[in-house]
């Protein structure tokens, strides 16, 4: 098993013992010392909502503390109810590991559009004291055009649309490799997004 099929299948053990209250289980070996950034999404199955996602967009620690606490605090996204024991064989878990963000440098924000990829880039803004993230998979799945991509970041962080335009206004963006359960607790492949 890959570095990428351990990490969803250690972060479905966290999801599992935070919502039941038991041991915490043991972080894999191989490959899990390397700070990275990460998140771990939970969706419903099939339908694929959005049931949480949280996660560390710099490599502020070692890839295995990541997994752990970004999977307990999935079970608490506070955009939605905590996960209950009932929701669990409905889930599938997602784990993106990250590139380190790179800042966007432009003059005119008109430019921006053209230098993100769809499908490559997640994307990070600050502006105005905020900060918003979208996974690279986001625009993707909603099927967003750039500029698109840019209004929902503006959004995420909590600020009008158009905010990724103004004077002050930074964009960050960063790389990630998706690993999901293909059905509850089911075979883990790497998404191509």
């Amino acid at each position: 098993m890959g570095v990428g099929e351990s990490a969803v299948a250690f972060a479905r053990l966290c999801i599992e013992s935070e919502v039941r209250g038991t041991a915490a289980p043991e972080i894999p070996k191989d490959g899990f010392d390397d700070p990275r950034g990460v998140f771990v999404t939970v969706n419903t199955f099939p339908s694929g909502d959005l049931r949480g996602c949280i996660g560390y967009p710099y490599p502020v620690m070692p890839l295995g503390e990541a997994i752990d606490s970004s999977a307990r605090s999935a079970c608490h996204d506070p955009r939605f109810p905590d996960l209950s024991e009932r929701e669990l064989d409905g889930v599938v878990v997602e784990v993106t590991v990250l590139t380190v963000p790179r800042e966007i440098g432009y003059d005119d924000p008109r430019s921006l559009p053209g230098m993100v990829h769809i499908g490559e880039d997640g994307l990070i803004i600050e502006c105005m004291g905020r900060r918003g993230l979208l996974l690279p998979q986001v625009p993707v799945e909603w099927g967003w055009d750039a500029e698109t991509f840019l209004r929902h970041l503006s959004m995420k962080a909590g600020l009008p649309p158009d905010a990724w335009t103004w004077d002050g206004a930074r964009i960050w963006s960063f790389g990630g490799e998706v690993f999901s359960e293909t059905s509850p607790r089911g075979d883990i492949v790497r998404r191509d997004i």
